[in-house]
């Protein structure tokens, strides 16, 4: 902007020091001079007032640019693929990203505990000096299932311990190890025969089961109480028959049990496997993929040992 070729009236060039006009220039002074407009510090800039006077501040400090993605996820998970206006929806985040490393995660956990049981189950059977000492000696199964009970209750009942690392991964190691080793002293009381053929059918069980809950439109979380009532016709049953066989055994009582304990825990495995893929009317949380693990995993070995107890009484 050009300066005006005249000073202002009323200024003196004598006094340089008399002081502008009290509301600033006049508006209609030729060539536009414009008003002072107060400006922030720090840039001191633009032109100098008559008589040495500068214009108060100059340009704005910039605002800082809040982050549209979420800064806290709480209960829900924001983010993910874009929408037609550019924004993310929780919808997306949750079900294409979030979800799809959860059932990742859970499912690697799953197959290195599988392949530790295996493993102890193998050794348990096929060495035949660990399956002597085994039968001769009961009390480590007892052993074993009280680790098994209280590392299940604490991963099952407390949030905390199950969701802090390294604890919750320490505390389902053991767990894993203490069911596997629960297993192997089960296992080793049969046959080589029935142990092969019952994981072979376990293996097709949990992988048809699996494509099943992928595939279907079935909601089996909508049922949670029928599965309730499931799982206490179950506990039930396995009190009646372990105080039934500790006098006398009965061929189809245990059969029976067998029977409806494979039966209960198949529909266990679907259930669980659908609220691991969060498109249900219940999900599981992303963040419990050490709780999703153990269910998954329990389901899979429960199955395992109500099957050997129907193939190998035939053995």
């Amino acid at each position: 902007m050009s300066r005006p070729s005249a000073p202002p009236p009323g200024y003196d060039d004598r006094n340089p020091l008399y002081p502008p006009p009290a509301g600033g220039y006049p508006a209609g002074y030729p060539g536009g001079y414009p008003q002072p407009q107060p400006q922030p510090p720090p840039y001191s800039g633009g032109y100098g007032q008559p008589g040495g006077y500068s214009q108060p501040g100059g340009y704005p400090q910039p605002v800082p640019i809040m982050p549209t993605v979420p800064m806290g996820f709480g209960d829900v998970y924001g983010g993910g693929a874009a929408g037609e206006d550019g924004t993310f929806t929780t919808a997306d985040w949750d079900d294409k990203k979030v979800r799809h490393v959860f059932i990742r995660k859970v499912y690697t956990i799953i197959s290195l505990q599988l392949l530790i049981t295996v493993g102890i189950i193998a050794v348990f059977t096929f060495v035949e000096p660990v399956s002597s000492f085994v039968r001769r000696n009961v009390a480590v199964y007892y052993v074993s299932y009280a680790v098994f009970f209280v590392t299940y209750l604490v991963l099952a009942c407390c949030e905390g311990p199950r969701r802090r690392f390294p604890w919750n991964l320490i505390l389902l190691t053991i767990f894993t190890l203490a069911m596997g080793f629960m297993t192997g002293t089960i296992a080793s009381m049969y046959s080589t025969k029935a142990v092969i053929i019952c994981m072979i059918i376990t293996a097709i069980v949990a992988i048809v089961v699996t494509i099943f809950c992928f595939q279907t439109k079935v909601d089996f979380t909508s049922c949670t109480g029928l599965f309730c009532v499931l799982g206490i016709v179950v506990m039930v049953t396995g009190i009646i028959t372990a105080i039934v066989l500790a006098f006398k055994y009965v061929y189809w009582l245990h059969m029976l049990y067998a029977g409806i304990g494979a039966i209960a825990f198949t529909l266990f495995l679907a259930y669980d496997t659908q609220l691991l893929l969060g498109n249900r009317k219940h999900a599981m949380s992303p963040e419990e993929y050490v709780y999703g693990a153990l269910k998954i995993y329990t389901d899979i070995v429960y199955i395992f040992t109500f099957l050997l107890q129907i193939v190998g009484s035939r053995d």
